[in-house]
């Protein structure tokens, strides 16, 4: 799998902004079939940064109505990245 398959978007939510400021982490949306490993080389080699730690969760899709239909949202996986002290990910900057 290609790293930007691997990385499908920043997360950007006000629990995000808090964990950004406080212990320099972030939090990305990344394909259900990685790993931590996979991921970590991802993050390092597109955003050039030094990641410490890696926590992942999977989102449980949600039940979606329109009119007499329903279905079912996808599930997705979260990353939340702890980089090392002084590095950044420029993505977030200017905000």
């Amino acid at each position: 799998m290609n790293r930007f398959e691997i990385i499908k978007r920043p997360l950007d939510t006000e629990k995000v902004d808090k964990m950004r400021d406080r212990e320099n982490k972030f939090a990305f949306e990344v394909a259900v079939q990685s790993n931590k490993t996979e991921i970590k080389q991802a993050i390092e080699a597109i955003f050039k940064v030094k990641v410490i730690a890696i926590r992942t969760a999977i989102a449980k899709g949600k039940m979606r109505r329109i009119g007499k239909n329903s279905g079912m949202r996808p599930n997705w996986k979260k990353a939340i990245v702890t980089l090392k002290e002084g590095d950044a990910i420029s993505l977030f900057e200017g905000k």
